[in-house]
């Protein structure tokens, strides 16, 4: 069967559903590749590099239909291109079908089996062709970039002859993956990033990227936060103010507002008020993702960057993606690639729409002449429960030195114990032991008791650095065993010997390894 992709047809659109390269991995399949005549050259793939990999180029989009059994497309289709399918004819594309009712009506008239791959579900073994995804990932990214773009100073602070320039402060407002792409992005760039989202369970991947959760003392922000597919909820009124309440308290501190927050099927909650953006700074700018539902600031524009009487810049595009559409290209091509993978399940260009399986059964919106959406609840859970977690306690300087003291009490009943216990044990030995045996032990004793306090108390993230001090300890240990070797007792030789030799085996091992080490650190 005949695989073909299309030209996209949205005004400013430049993404494209097939690269050369995924190309070839469809042939693989067993299927024949087409595509229409420049459908790449905006995202940088030319006829020419698809005509090298066997893909056959038609010359318009009305020819393709015909000629191929499956059409994918990254834009949902128009009323034109539903029009073309036929019976059976296979389109994977976005679809959106909550709010393309009679688009998937025309699509079953048609009999036309229709994949939306904003469908997909995110359970783990649908993340190679989860789109959605893989676009907010390049849209959180991209916003900042454009967030930079607008604000006009560094994101990084610095001290330079000139004088002193403070960090930018970055919120980040929905922390799915675009928001947390964008937070990974600002932290590199070395601004104070600040995240919230309604769902606490996300905390800890925040602050492992190095940003500061934004906590709200609200008890729903506990409870009420996730819903199936690890998105959003809708949340109550009260929790819904409490969260303006905040978010005022922190519009005159920020300088950058990225906001992404969406609900599935429902239009973007609006998060950041007019007030809030009349708090801001001058110079200040918000990105809103969520702009093509609506958007998540009051003042957003779609498609449009507005400044407002105060200086503050508020960007609303709607195509982040394409504005980076060769990485674009291919992370969406590569997704149609394993979805393809998927419905050949025999690698014989013969795609199967196997109803059975959760990825494609969800995804499906239209097969066989019925309208499949909404698809039944996957099997699989999308994401396991968790323990929401809780806001660290600031303790009072009281409290801090209450802990110190206890700490330190702690520590030293243990050492007073253990040095009893030795004592006692010494004891019991001198009384039963000849001089020359206690002479031996009692080296042994005191290079267990040294060994044990310089390097157990040392923090596991210095042992690596601590090499050379390791290999010091194992000079001493062969000075030791060489004052030993010569004993008349032969136990006390052998052991001697056998330290002697594990010793210089450390010490010559930990200097190749301590070279390699600095070896790495050398300009070639």
């Amino acid at each position: 069967m005949k695989f073909g992709v299309p030209a996209e047809v949205h005004e400013g659109e430049q993404r494209v559903a097939l690269t050369p390269d995924s190309a070839g991995q469809l042939q693989k399949l067993g299927y024949d590749v087409a595509v229409e005549k420049g459908a790449g050259k905006a995202a940088g793939f030319e006829d020419e590099a698809y005509e090298a990999a066997g893909v056959e180029v038609i010359d318009t989009a009305a020819k393709l239909y015909k000629a191929v059994d499956i059409v994918a497309k990254v834009r949902p289709p128009t009323e034109t291109e539903v029009k073309r399918l036929r019976k059976g004819q296979i389109l994977i594309s976005m679809f959106y079908p909550a709010a393309n009712e009679a688009l998937m009506e025309l699509a079953r008239e048609k009999g036309a089996t229709v994949i939306a791959m904003d469908m997909v579900p995110r359970i783990s073994r649908a993340q190679k062709m989860d789109a959605l995804s893989s676009m907010a990932n390049i849209a959180g990214y991209r916003a900042v970039i454009e967030a930079g773009n607008n604000f006009g100073r560094f994101f990084t602070g610095q001290v330079t002859a000139a004088g002193k320039v403070p960090p930018a402060k970055v919120l980040v407002v929905g922390a799915g993956v675009a928001g947390l792409a964008a937070i990974g992005t600002s932290t590199s760039l070395g601004a104070i990033t600040y995240a919230f989202d309604v769902r606490p369970e996300v905390a800890e991947q925040i602050e492992s990227m190095g940003a500061e959760f934004v906590y709200l003392d609200f008890e729903e922000a506990q409870t009420d936060g996730a819903a199936t597919g690890g998105y959003a909820a809708p949340s109550s009124p009260e929790f819904r103010e409490k969260q303006l309440e905040k978010f005022r308290e922190l519009a005159p501190e920020v300088d950058i507002v990225i906001t992404t927050a969406l609900i599935p099927n429902r239009d973007a909650p609006v998060l950041w008020t007019k007030d809030m953006v009349e708090a801001m700074k001058s110079g200040s700018v918000i990105v809103d993702l969520a702009a093509e539902r609506g958007g998540n600031c009051e003042l957003t524009e779609p498609d449009e960057k507005i400044v407002t009487p105060n200086n503050v810049t508020i960007v609303g595009y709607t195509d982040f993606p394409s504005r980076m559409a060769t990485q674009s290209s291919t992370l969406y091509a590569t997704n149609i690639r394993h979805m393809m993978t998927d419905l050949t399940p025999e690698k014989d260009g013969q795609p199967n729409v196997n109803m059975e399986d959760d990825v494609i059964r969800g995804a499906t919106v239209t097969h066989e002449g019925d309208i499949t959406f909404p698809p039944p609840p996957p099997k699989v859970a999308a994401i396991a429960a968790q323990k929401p977690k809780e806001k660290p306690k600031e303790l009072t300087t009281e409290e801090k030195k209450a802990q110190e003291v206890a700490a330190f009490k702690e520590a030293t009943k243990r050492q007073l114990i253990m040095l009893g216990a030795g004592g006692a044990l010494m004891f019991l030995l001198g009384l039963v032991a000849p001089a020359s045996f206690m002479q031996h032990f009692i080296v042994f004793a005191l290079a267990c008791f040294v060994g044990f306090q310089v390097i157990w108390n040392v923090s596991h993230s210095l042992h690596t650095p601590l090499m050379a001090v390791t290999n010091a300890i194992s000079g001493i240990v062969i000075l030791g065993a060489l004052l030993q070797v010569g004993s008349g007792n032969w136990l006390v030789v052998l052991l001697a010997s056998i330290s002697i030799l594990i010793a210089t085996i450390n010490v010559v091992g930990g200097f190749m390894v301590t070279r390699r080490m600095l070896a790495m650190f050398q300009k070639s």
